[in-house]
């Protein structure tokens, strides 16, 4: 069983074996576990807002160039509604290949679809698999030129 609390730093959960299915916690069998505020819901979307932006809001054939902490990444946007690029970079994108840029996370379960934000980690899917980058240091949009 757990019970949840909430303070200005995060989440606290208090966890313990339970009493056998009445619902009670002993104080005895208890540990406190604190949650960093970024790995709830809030603090999420509070951190993935500060530095970076919605693929959606940018246009066919711009470039994002991203350097992640292992790799340097270029994303060629084809259709930046649904995330569908030509990636290259990183250990699985020797060679531009299509692929969808999904979003970003922390690693975990949550993520922000169509988003891609500093200390964030991207999540790609290629070929029925999921790659996660490792978190992304900075990044820059390189716009089309539109014609004339």
């Amino acid at each position: 069983m757990a019970v949840a609390t909430r303070d200005a730093a995060g989440l606290r959960w208090r966890v313990g074996p339970g009493d056998g299915g009445t619902g009670a916690l002993s104080m005895k069998d208890t540990q406190l576990h604190t949650i960093p505020r970024y790995c709830s819901l809030d603090g999420f979307a509070e951190l993935s807002a500060n530095e970076g932006f919605a693929i959606r809001t940018l246009a066919p054939f711009d470039t994002i160039r991203l350097r992640t902490l292992n790799s340097d990444y270029y994303i060629f946007l084809v259709e930046p509604e649904t995330g569908k690029a030509l990636v290259q970079g990183g250990r699985f994108f020797a060679e531009p290949i299509e692929a969808v840029v999904s979003g970003s996370t922390f690693g975990g379960c949550m993520l922000k679809m169509g988003w891609i934000g500093v200390g964030l980690r991207v999540e790609i899917c290629y070929n029925g698999q999921r790659i996660v980058t490792s978190p992304v240091q900075s990044l820059q949009v390189e716009h089309a030129e539109s014609e004339r």
